[in-house]
């Protein structure tokens, strides 16, 4: 008898064993359980930004893709906007006008920084970067992200104008590249009487925003200026700039190096006229590099770059353009924007951008860079074009400026109205809207 009962208790303190050790199991489970069900419920952050469509698949496919990889607990949202630049613009106004943005990260042209800075609705990033890590990209275009001494933006991406020529016409007939505008005229008429192009210089002259980022380089190689940011004075009434206009207008009447129809011209009708054969020089930005090289284009491999032209008393001018990231000032997750600002700036994203998508660094050190330079071996040339970059004027009523140039500017080289007095009323407008 009393030997059952032992039997029966070693089964219950076995059983009780067991029991003990499934409650202390279970126990152990829950607290990992609970203490990462947080973890593992948690919505990552997830960062909205407005982009143009075509700029938005690069993006998605490289370094967003790679963004994500290595910080899972942020998601980018690319919201896909309209082609056109200003209509960009619009959305974002209309979005802080209205109130909170859904924007985090703010993708912006260089002109709309002071704009965007000055309405308060951008997050000062001043303290967040070192002045040597900003010595890494180029001058003008950390230049162009500031406001009243205050950083707002960090270069993504540059962009700049300059002087495309054919280097085997100038060779063929004995002509250096051109340094100054007597130049430019001499060698596009001396090709043209040759029969070997009918143009010689196309530039854009439609009365819109390229009219005025093409009228900036012509200005800086006459010695001009169009509006001092530190003091406001307006440089647009003085003799530098009417000249600068005389010679626009010269292009096409005597000298006829320019053809009639260019004061309707944008980006693109003066690319196909130079890419058609049909032109020595053309006034454009970088995207037209691959275009013009392409196997079906007559002149691949035949043309060169440089920056704009000048006289003794001007210098070579490259208007700035490109893209740069700031954090919206109502964004409820600033410090994962600048996260993704960190690395969307960075050497790495940078040189996969520009390999993949063949746009132009911000970062000096790329134009060197072998992989780069392998693929786009003019590169080196464009950074000799970008120290040469000058600012459309960094002030916050910048479209309202550009409004008044392009319209008399348009008007003075269409002759509905002489140079100077077209520039006496874009000055007199200007300087009222500056309160001066």
């Amino acid at each position: 008898m009393l030997k059952l009962q032992v039997i029966k208790l070693k089964k219950i303190l076995q059983k009780l064993k067991f029991r003990a050790i499934a409650i202390f199991l279970a126990v152990v489970f829950g607290m990992v359980f609970f203490s990462t069900k947080p973890a593992q419920t948690q919505q990552p952050v997830t960062l909205n930004l407005l982009m143009t469509a075509p700029d938005a698949e690069p993006w998605k496919q490289g370094i967003i893709k790679d963004f994500e990889a290595k910080n899972p607990g942020i998601r980018i949202n690319i919201v896909e906007g309209p082609n056109a630049t200003n209509l960009l613009e619009d959305l974002y106004t209309s979005a802080f006008i209205l109130g909170d943005s859904p924007y985090d990260l703010i993708n912006m042209d260089v002109i709309w920084t002071p704009k965007f800075a000055a309405a308060g609705w951008l997050l000062d990033l001043t303290d967040k970067i070192t002045k040597e890590e900003l010595a890494a990209f180029s001058p003008k275009d950390v230049e162009g992200r500031r406001y009243k001494d205050k950083l707002y933006a960090i270069p993504m991406r540059s962009d700049v104008g300059m002087l495309y020529y054919r280097k085997d016409l100038l060779k063929e007939a004995g002509f250096n590249p051109p340094e100054s505008f007597e130049d430019l005229v001499k060698i596009s008429q001396s090709l043209q009487q040759k029969g070997k192009v009918d143009w010689g210089y196309v530039w854009q002259g439609k009365q819109y925003e390229g009219l005025a980022a093409m009228f900036v380089e012509i200005l800086e190689g006459f010695g001009g200026y169009w509006v001092n940011p530190e003091t406001l004075e307006v440089g647009l009434d003085k003799p530098e700039t009417v000249a600068a206009i005389e010679f626009l207008k010269t292009t096409i009447q005597p000298t006829k190096i320019s053809p009639p129809g260019v004061t309707t011209y944008q980006e693109e009708e003066t690319r196909r006229i130079f890419q058609n054969g049909n032109s020595v020089f053309l006034r454009n930005w970088p995207y037209v590099w691959p275009l013009a090289n392409t196997e079906s284009s007559v002149i691949n491999g035949k043309i060169a770059i440089k920056p704009m032209v000048h006289t003794k008393n001007g210098s070579s001018g490259a208007c700035l353009g490109g893209w740069a990231l700031g954090i919206s000032q109502s964004s409820k997750h600033p410090e994962a924007a600048w996260k993704a600002i960190q690395y969307f700036t960075s050497e790495e994203a940078q040189r996969k951008f520009v390999l993949e998508a063949g746009f132009v660094p911000s970062r000096r050190s790329l134009f060197l860079d072998p992989q780069i330079v392998a693929k786009y071996p003019h590169y080196p040339q464009l950074l000799k074009v970008v120290d040469q970059a000058v600012l459309r004027p960094p002030i916050a009523q910048y479209a309202q400026t550009s409004d008044i140039l392009q319209r008399y500017l348009s008007a003075a080289l269409t002759s509905r109205m002489t140079p100077e007095a077209a520039m006496k009323n874009a000055a007199s407008e200007t300087r009222q809207l500056l309160g001066r």
